[in-house]
């Protein structure tokens, strides 16, 4: 019978998969990191918060995203440092010269040579340039060309194509699933009524499911048994505002 495999500092992959849920960065520079999706280094690494003094030349090139500032921070130094997220799947992408749009929550980390911005799309970020980067998705990445109507819930990303635009499907809104919903409220909005549309060149990402993952508030200590530090469960906490407030309130630590 065979046992687990057991690495070390030497064994580890070079910027490859540990297995399907996990990565392993060869770290000898710099690379960006989102909070909260590093799991254990061997090595000498630093990390350094977005915004701190320190790292502003690095900053000032690569990272141009201050609403999403608090969720990452810059690993520095030599050592193999493995990723993940929550054991959904995880894998690398490599820009040569190009730009890709994904989903937020979706990015663990990237290498310095990209930039990152904004995406004119609320709650995507868009990596400019060439290098490699780190997302992770809920269920294996599914490559597909435009023009093509996806589900806004299965979007991970689009790669070298213009922003998609809003599509409702007229017939599901006045058929009758469409006025039940409207007249009771239940069912709310679904991929069959609603999709992203994508036209002209270029490639989008889907994951394999439509269910997203869940965003998690990062830097926070969960509240669990065994985990230092942890806020006692008794103990009153200032309460989240809803919506896109609530990520507001947590992106400036408020």
């Amino acid at each position: 019978m065979n046992g687990p495999v057991i690495h070390d500092a030497h064994t580890l992959p070079v910027d490859d998969n540990v297995n399907p849920y996990a990565f392993s960065v060869d770290l000898d520079g710099q690379w960006f990191l989102q909070k909260g999706k590093m799991i254990a280094y061997y090595g000498q690494i630093d990390f350094h918060g977005i915004g701190h003094g320190r790292l502003d030349r690095l900053i000032a090139h690569s990272f141009h995203s201050p609403l999403h500032a608090a969720d990452w921070v810059v690993a520095e130094g030599r050592g193999k440092m493995l990723l993940a997220d929550r054991s959904f799947d995880v894998n690398s992408f490599d820009l040569e010269d190009g730009n890709l749009t994904v989903r937020s929550g979706n990015l663990l980390a990237f290498q310095p040579s990209l930039s990152l911005k904004q995406s004119i799309v609320p709650g995507f970020l868009t990596l400019i340039g060439t290098g490699k980067f780190v997302a992770a998705s809920n269920g294996p990445v599914v490559f597909v060309e435009p023009p093509i109507r996806v589900d806004p819930q299965a979007l991970v990303g689009w790669a070298d194509c213009p922003s998609p635009c809003h599509h409702y499907d007229h017939q599901y809104l006045t058929g009758v699933l469409g006025g039940v919903r409207a007249f009771t409220g239940i069912g709310g909005t679904s991929g069959e009524e609603h999709q992203f549309e994508f036209v002209g060149a270029g490639t989008v990402l889907l994951q394999s499911t439509e269910q997203l993952m869940a965003e998690i508030a990062t830097g926070g200590v969960p509240q669990q048994a065994g985990v230092p530090s942890a806020t006692p469960p008794n103990q009153p906490s200032m309460p989240r505002m809803p919506g896109q407030l609530g990520d507001l309130q947590r992106r400036f630590g408020l």
